[in-house]
């Protein structure tokens, strides 16, 4: 009996000095219970902040879109001198809020304390934030997605340092992750593009980190936007037979036309030729240059300014659009991209992306139109940014077309290969080594 009583008695008893032991290990000064309340206090901030940039974003581009229809020919003299005026205050006052944010983002994982005073560093980001509305007021062809991440990049560092708490790469990439579920409104695509192109080595022990910030701010602006899907409930599908012709074609085409946009924004940002010298030794002049191409395409075409959301939007429904549509967005993406100025592509690629597969309907007029134009979408994205799940599980989430999600892989797949033929080094990574830490603008740059 001895014996049995002296199992089943505690091996330790819990004196008062155990207690204050397990309060330093647990409790609420505890290094651990901090960063949990950074992750979480941080993911909530993301979801509003989203959600705020988001409304400005939509604001800025219903504002110019009145401004192009009252004023047709006047943004040939006013889009110009904008596409100068932002890259001067990039360069002068934020150097490392130029571009679309997920650069930094990858580049900020190699030294992530260092980086929240740099490269996302809250004022970095709020120059960002109004640069990038900036740019869609003066008709650039950008989206709010790119940067987005780096918003959210930068709040989880904000939170991390304001409770004193090392700030770790995985946070980095939870805090990028939930911007692009935040914006999107598409959680899985967030988790995804996490995995494929913010994590070049991903870890086991952040996928749950990755997930709580992404469902955090997920819900946050969700409860705040409403339970929407980013262009409409169109719940496409396409029948096998037909996606065994569809999909490789769509895949091998789109995905050169995103290999080729990524070639030339990845030439104009590291390429040594006489253009690419030029345009670095005169940013001003090229961005001036960069703003009349957008402005000649904007005002002859009518469709290629901002985003092109409306212009996707009425391609995946169904509505006839010009077969040059495509190709005229994908010359104003690529004008604006290398600029120099702030924003993102993800939407404007979205876009191009639905011409493409406007172009698409052309070969396969027998086919369901709306499942046409999205796996042009699908093999455009994927070729641009070399993320074929992300891209998949982006058009799935906003067209609800979760019928024809085999298509869509398929045509992902082949996208991404196909893109290599045509530009071998992805593009965020390549262009994250512009933003190398050493590259760090010296503190007299205010």
């Amino acid at each position: 009996m001895a014996g049995i009583y002296k199992r089943l008695m505690p091996a330790k008893r819990w004196t008062p000095s155990r207690y204050r032991a397990l309060l330093r290990a647990r409790g609420p000064r505890s290094v651990q219970f901090r960063t949990r309340a950074a992750i979480l206090a941080g993911a909530i901030l993301v979801g509003i902040v989203a959600t705020l940039f988001a409304e400005a974003a939509d604001w800025a581009g219903a504002v110019f879109d009145r401004y192009a229809r009252s004023w047709h020919w006047l943004p040939l003299v006013t889009t110009p001198p904008t596409f100068m005026a932002l890259v001067w205050m990039t360069r002068r006052y934020a150097p490392l809020a130029r571009g679309s944010g997920i650069p930094q983002v990858i580049a900020a994982q190699a030294s992530p304390n260092e980086a929240t005073g740099t490269l996302i560093s809250i004022r970095t980001v709020a120059a960002k934030a109004v640069l990038t509305i900036g740019a869609v007021l003066g008709g650039a062809s950008v989206g709010r997605e790119g940067p987005t991440v780096q918003l959210a990049a930068a709040v989880m560092g904000f939170t991390h340092r304001l409770v004193r708490v090392p700030l770790r790469g995985g946070v980095v990439i939870a805090g990028g992750a939930a911007g692009v579920a935040a914006a999107f409104n598409t959680p899985l695509a967030g988790l995804l593009f996490a995995i494929e192109e913010l994590a070049s080595a991903y870890e086991q022990r952040v996928t749950l980190l990755v997930l709580a910030a992404i469902v955090i701010a997920g819900m946050v602006a969700q409860s705040v936007q409403g339970d929407y899907i980013y262009f409409g409930a169109i719940g496409a599908h396409m029948p096998l037979l037909s996606a065994l012709l569809v999909a490789p074609v769509a895949g091998v085409v789109g995905g050169m036309a995103g290999g080729l946009f990524s070639r030339i924004a990845l030439a104009m940002a590291l390429g040594g030729n006489r253009l690419t010298c030029w345009a670095r030794a005169n940013p001003i002049k090229f961005a001036g240059i960069c703003g009349g191409v957008v402005a000649l395409l904007g005002v002859f075409t009518g469709l290629t300014w901002g985003t092109g959301y409306s212009s996707a939007r009425a391609m995946i429904v169904g509505v006839d659009a010009p077969l040059w549509f495509g190709p005229a967005k994908l010359v104003a993406t690529a004008a604006t991209a290398i600029a120099g100025l702030p924003g993102g592509i993800f939407a404007p690629s979205l876009a191009v992306g639905a011409g493409v597969g406007n172009l698409l309907r052309e070969v396969f007029p027998g086919e369901p139109a709306s499942a046409v134009v999205i796996l042009g979408m699908v093999a455009y994205f994927a070729g641009v940014v070399r993320a074929p799940l992300t891209a998949v599980i982006i058009l799935s989430e906003t067209t609800a077309s979760r019928g024809l999600m085999l298509p869509m892989f398929a045509t992902a797949f082949i996208a991404d290969a196909a893109s290599q033929w045509v530009c071998r080094e992805k593009l965020y990574h390549g262009l994250s080594r512009t933003f190398a830490m050493k590259e760090t603008p010296p503190s007299h740059q205010h």
